[in-house]
């Protein structure tokens, strides 16, 4: 199965700066809220304004990416990330603030326009790659989370934030190369593979998506999940720090266990939903191993990197199951984007508060026992309305829907 080697790469390279540049600032929070004189709250902020952005600002990423297109729009997202990344890191309230809104709106135009670009060029590989992609993701957290303190301690929290940007500057080189050889590449191919059969069009949905209760499920156990993530992303290392006694930089290295885990996770759920055949099942095991995480470090502190373990397993499924339920439980193409949309832009927009809330719990409390209870309910909720919605065995009248709006041509290729 061949792809094209350089664009995998930069796909991969992007992905180390969609998610890594975010959570860099977990591990240094109570040093950028004493130098900017900042509540905890509010440093929050710093991790729940590009969350917000995601769930808010993916229609107008959209509307760039048309006009741009996808690959131009990749490099338009990494400069995004660079300049906020840039921004966040001179050291004044108001520039942290701005540079993560421009950050946060970059990371969404990568966001929406990477799995595009892995739809469109690697046709034969879709699966892979975009497990791969997935895994990247997580890596780039790990990255981040675990060496942005020692680079603290060493130059301090300002240049630590901004030394990142020079990952976006790689990435961005080898996107451009990619780029150059991929225009080329897609001339040929259009040269010698003549359009496709236009394809039959398919049902129109019988009933808006509002109505759906499906929808409605899969978008709140979507916020579950993304809440209690970036929730633990955030204040983790401190509570590590707090609680178990680790310095800073130990309680960042440690932590990333959580987000080195998940990629466990994000290859292991669709084996097991191929292997059980109910998305509800798998999502109630990940909810489970979710709970290990604010349940283990209240009862069992000692063993808090079991807990890491478990959690970060399941919050990188988490994110694979819900949206294999939203295909499985879609009629027909339109429809399956539409829920897409909605899941996600619901499920981001709260989980932008997810720092926030965590952190002012945690003010208001003195303490990491309330905030822990916090995360298990968000838990509860992931559980409670993913489960009935996510169903169990593949809706047949669902699949003939999808299976009726595929083009002849494509029909024919898969038999």
């Amino acid at each position: 199965m061949a792809v094209p080697g350089l664009l995998l790469a930069g796909v991969l390279l992007v992905a180390l700066n969609l998610r890594g540049p975010l959570v860099a600032v977990a591990p240094v929070v109570d040093a950028i809220g004493r130098d900017l004189a900042l509540s905890a709250g509010t440093v929050g902020l710093l991790t729940s304004i590009p969350v917000l952005c995601f769930g808010l600002a993916a229609p107008f990423a959209s509307l760039l990416i048309a006009r741009t297109g996808v690959h131009r729009a990749v490099l338009v997202s990494l400069g995004g990330v660079l300049l906020g990344s840039l921004l966040r890191s001179t050291g004044s309230p108001a520039t942290a603030i701005a540079g993560t809104v421009v950050l946060g709106l970059g990371i969404t135009v990568g966001n929406v326009v990477v799995p595009v670009v892995i739809g469109r060029d690697f046709p034969t590989a879709t699966n892979v790659v975009m497990a791969a992609y997935t895994a990247a993701l997580n890596l780039g957290s790990a990255f981040t989370t675990s060496l942005t303190a020692p680079l603290a301690e060493v130059a301090g929290w300002q240049v630590a934030l901004a030394s990142w940007g020079l990952l976006t500057v790689v990435a961005a080189g080898v996107w451009t190369a990619a780029l150059r050889r991929q225009v080329a590449r897609a001339a040929a191919r259009a040269t010698d593979h003549p359009p496709a059969v236009p394809p039959v069009p398919e049902p129109a949905p019988t009933r808006p998506l509002w109505r759906n209760p499906v929808a409605w499920g899969l978008m709140l156990a979507f916020a579950g999940q993304a809440f209690s993530y970036y929730g633990l992303t955030a204040w983790l290392p401190s509570l590590l720090a707090d609680e178990q006694g680790l310095s800073r930089a130990a309680a960042g290295v440690s932590s990333s266990l959580f987000q080195l885990l998940a990629i466990v996770g994000a290859f292991a759920v669709p084996a097991l939903v191929a292997w059980w055949g109910r998305p509800a099942l798998v999502l109630l095991a990940i909810t489970a191993a979710w709970a290990t995480l604010p349940l283990g470090l209240l009862v069992a502190p000692s063993l808090w990197a079991l807990w890491c373990c478990l959690a970060g397993a399941a919050q990188g499924g988490g994110i694979t199951v819900i949206f294999i339920a939203v295909v499985r439980r879609s009629r027909g193409l339109t429809e399956n984007r539409r829920m897409s949309a909605m899941v996600q832009g619901g499920g981001y927009t709260v989980a932008a508060t997810g720092p926030l809330v965590i952190g002012a719990v945690h003010d208001a409390s003195g303490g990491w026992t309330l905030p822990l209870l916090v995360i298990l309910g968000a838990v509860a909720v992931m559980a409670v309305a993913g489960a009935p919605a996510a169903g169990g065995r593949p809706d047949v009248v669902a699949d003939d829907a999808a299976e009726s709006a595929r083009a002849p041509s494509e029909r024919g290729s898969r038999g």
